[in-house]
């Protein structure tokens, strides 16, 4: 028999296989369909401050290999989440969730974990993973991601808000992401995740104008597979935390090659969209292709 459990920043867990924020909802919603406590634990959708109707339609464009999507981090705010989304989830899922944090600001950065920790349901918190690809409002627009000195700011405010792991969700549309990776570090954060999705864009040939209301949009699928792979692998050699790999999983052999690259866990993003059971057959098929390539563990 393989092992395929892994230690994700001091936590256990079955196996490495996370669907993605924003592709698995707050997680009740998929265990309509399989008993989704097959799964090493899950990101639930980015929660904000306040309640966010996300961008205006259409959000989604289809392209080779992948999708467009510019949601716009639409969420009913941390509050109802606490009240209303987490106590659904309980009844369904026995394990730490990853609670997926956004901000357009340090402060609110912050603000959002020390709710979400105070709150009557922490406990069903294991990890924070805090996505920096945001626009700082505040700062000119500019995004956390991007620069250094802004990542370390936010790990430091939260750190500051919570015992529990700090999992840093960086962006791939930088010129060096292992140089953020390391300033996450530096300031206290226990994971890096990455990548989230390329900016891209589509045409209606027809009008001539954008696919999507707000132009330009996040490309996932197994189109940027490759480039997240690559940027995995330079993270891990640059850091001394583990590191999440996103981007384009779609099957048990993309997890190894996730692995291979220096990946603790690796996360199942716009599969979930494409079929509703993606996650749940990777977690199946994981231990025959572990044997078939004569891996006892992790």
């Amino acid at each position: 028999m393989v092992d395929t459990r892994v230690d994700l920043c001091g936590i256990t867990i079955d196996n490495p296989v996370i669907p993605a924020s924003g592709t698995f909802g707050y997680g009740y919603e998929f265990a309509e369909l399989y008993d989704i406590n097959c799964l090493g634990t899950f990101s639930f959708k980015g929660t904000t401050l306040d309640p966010r109707f996300g961008n205006d339609t259409p959000r989604i464009a289809e392209c080779p290999s992948g999708m467009l999507n510019a949601v716009g981090l639409q969420n009913p705010g941390v509050n109802d989440v606490i009240r209303e989304e987490l106590p659904k989830l309980e009844r369904v899922f026995h394990k730490p969730v990853m609670a997926n944090v956004s901000g357009f600001s340090t402060d609110e950065y912050a603000e959002v974990v020390k709710r979400l920790d105070r709150s009557a349901m922490s406990d069903m918190i294991g990890w924070y993973e805090i996505n920096i690809s945001c626009p700082n409002v505040h700062g000119g627009g500019m995004s956390f991601g991007t620069d250094p000195k802004m990542a370390a700011e936010v790990v430091k405010a939260v750190r500051w808000m919570t015992d529990k792991p700090i999992i840093m969700k960086l962006s791939p549309n930088v010129t060096d992401v292992t140089e953020i990776a390391r300033a996450c570090e530096t300031e206290g954060a226990d994971g890096i995740s990455l990548i989230n999705t390329l900016m891209g864009m589509r045409f209606d040939l027809r009008t001539g104008k954008p696919l999507l209301a707000n132009v330009t949009g996040g490309l996932s699928g197994p189109a940027v597979f490759p480039v997240a792979l690559r940027m995995v692998y330079q993270t891990a050699k640059a850091v001394n935390i583990p590191v999440i790999g996103i981007g384009g999983v779609s099957s048990a052999e993309d997890v190894l090659e996730m692995m291979m690259a220096g990946a603790t866990a690796v996360e199942v993003g716009a599969a979930n969209l494409v079929d509703p059971y993606a996650s749940r057959n990777i977690v199946r098929d994981l231990p025959a292709v572990m044997k078939k390539y004569g891996i006892d563990s992790f």
